[in-house]
């Protein structure tokens, strides 16, 4: 492996804070309202993936408990929507320390999605997945008239 499961771990918190800025960065009504067309969504919902992703993949990852749910199910507030993100990477971190790195390698089909990837394969989808979402946020807060927060600052 060229990345060590610590190196790896450290990226994806670099770009959580990042997301987590994103999120602190939008009024509140407009977190979970604003769309920039009918088509797409709001950033709230974006988020909501982002995080129900990690959460399932980390606990199946970790502990081959395979459940896809919504962690935000009754969650109207973006106070809440930073709260329960942070919960969830607290958990993250936590089973990333009792994973070793021969656990990232083993390949089966993504209950998911479908696919056949590693579980290394099937974190780094949940880290793109964020960073592509997110990227569509800092496009929803241009739009807004709002700068996004500094993209190198992680």
């Amino acid at each position: 492996m060229f990345l060590t499961k610590n190196d790896f771990l450290e990226i994806m918190e670099g770009n959580r804070r990042l997301t987590l800025r994103a999120i602190e960065s939008f009024p509140d009504d407009k977190f979970f309202e604003y769309t920039p067309d009918k088509k797409l969504r709001p950033f709230s919902e974006m988020i909501k993936e982002i995080v129900n992703i990690e959460n399932g993949y980390i606990h199946g990852v970790a502990l081959d408990k395979w459940e896809y749910k919504d962690v935000f199910e009754g969650a109207n507030k973006k106070e809440e929507f930073l709260q329960i993100s942070q919960e969830v990477r607290d958990q993250t971190r936590r089973l990333f320390e009792e994973m070793n790195e021969e656990r990232l390698k083993v390949v089966m089909q993504d209950p998911f999605f479908g696919p056949e990837m590693s579980h290394f394969a099937r974190l780094q989808y949940g880290l793109e997945n964020e960073i592509h979402h997110r990227g569509q946020g800092f496009t929803y807060l241009r739009l807004l008239g709002i700068e996004p927060p500094e993209f190198y600052v992680r």
